[in-house]
């Protein structure tokens, strides 16, 4: 099959980590996807494989979603979009693809509407009809208003065959942070999580009996870093502390704040062995994304959540809270994240109970493939 997966990322990178290992998953099964992008370059992925359509970006303002900027930070324009939107659709035309996939839309990216809405209306009129398919996360930010669970219904009903929902059932259901009508609920297909494969211990033992700190692929966290940097002068063991900075200028940043950090402290940008430093860490501190809650899973870490809260959001909360149930793992809010709590929780979760890497249920993106294959052949 030929698969476009159509994905813009606002503030982290998750959402484009994930379209990437759909991607992946669909081209080790013998299909040929493309992903188009519309967010900002994120070179810390591994896109190494994946053929990648990269339209003219735009990013929030920080947390305000409903402000988008362009590369140079500038408000994006009526032209920025329209080029936007013409080149998607220059791109499915080109493709023809067997399925389509919008990653969040139309649970999200609600700004978005108008490129996303004549993309779908561009491949209902192709000469044979891709099966279209929403991509969602386990947790979404719930609507602040009715209308957008109904304008997400309406938008369903009408466009889409399919909502992958890129958790389990029994463990997030989509109904714990989305109204879902008897009509959404007949086209959801829960996958699993879609992570990649578990990750190697790191060649080099890079990370070894660090407390490694990260947030994300975006310009976000400012506040666990510092918080993070306070701690480690404190810290009375004087362990070793990694700081992983995100965003466009995370190099100039850490070279900054590098300038002023206590001998026991390396501040980088994110690095692509993330995921591999994280099975010979001492601890991970980190927001709760749902690509990090995951790797935590996966390589058995001991780990303090400070999930993002920001502009009212609370996905990464419940995240965090049904995370914490687990051995080894602890939460804390924004609120009351300082040096002395930060060292407090590592203290807590070094005492706890050793927690084995989970290999289990992380099989999401396969599983995405083996629905999109047989809903093809219905539609088909």
């Amino acid at each position: 099959m030929k698969v476009c997966i159509v994905v813009t990322h606002l503030l982290g990178t998750g959402h484009l980590a994930r379209a990437l290992t759909l991607a992946r998953a669909f081209t080790n099964q013998g299909h040929a996807p493309l992903v188009v992008s519309g967010g900002m370059t994120a070179p810390q992925l591994n896109g190494d494989g994946i053929d990648l359509v990269q339209l003219p970006a735009v990013r929030s303002d920080g947390v305000n979603f409903s402000r988008l900027l362009d590369a140079t930070d500038k408000d994006a324009d009526d032209a920025h979009f329209a080029a936007r939107q013409k080149l998607l659709i220059k791109t499915l035309n080109a493709q023809q693809p067997d399925v389509l996939i919008t990653e969040l839309f139309p649970f999200g990216r609600r700004n978005l509407k108008a490129e996303f809405t004549a993309l779908l209306e561009a491949a209902h009129a192709l000469p044979d009809r891709p099966l279209i398919c929403a991509s969602i996360r386990d947790i979404l930010a719930p609507p602040s208003k009715p209308a957008k669970a109904t304008l997400a219904d309406d938008l369903v009903s009408k466009f889409y065959d399919a909502v992958l929902v890129h958790s389990d059932a029994e463990v997030t259901p989509l109904a714990l942070s989305w109204p879902v009508s008897k009509a959404l609920a007949a086209k959801l297909y829960y996958t699993g999580f879609v992570a990649p494969p578990s990750a190697t211990a790191h060649p080099e033992h890079l990370g070894q009996d660090e407390i490694i700190v990260s947030a994300g692929g975006g310009d976000v966290g400012a506040h666990v870093f510092d918080a993070a940097l306070s701690a480690a002068r404190q810290d009375p063991q004087k362990r070793a502390w990694r700081l992983l900075l995100g965003g466009q200028d995370a190099a100039a940043r850490a070279a900054k704040l590098m300038r002023d950090a206590p001998a026991n402290v390396i501040i980088e940008p994110a690095r692509p062995e993330f995921r591999q430093m994280l099975y010979h860490g001492a601890a991970s501190v980190s927001l709760c994304g749902y690509n990090t809650a995951l790797d935590v899973l996966q390589s058995g870490v001991r780990a303090v959540f400070i999930p993002f809260d920001a502009g009212s959001e609370v996905e990464q909360g419940l995240r965090a809270d049904a995370l914490a149930q687990l051995d080894g793992i602890t939460v804390l809010r924004s609120a009351t994240l300082t040096a002395d709590t930060l060292l407090a929780a590592l203290g807590d979760i070094a005492r706890a109970p050793t927690r084995a890497p989970r290999s289990d249920g992380f099989d999401g993106a396969n599983e995405a493939v083996r629905i999109t294959q047989k809903l093809r052949g219905d539609v088909s």
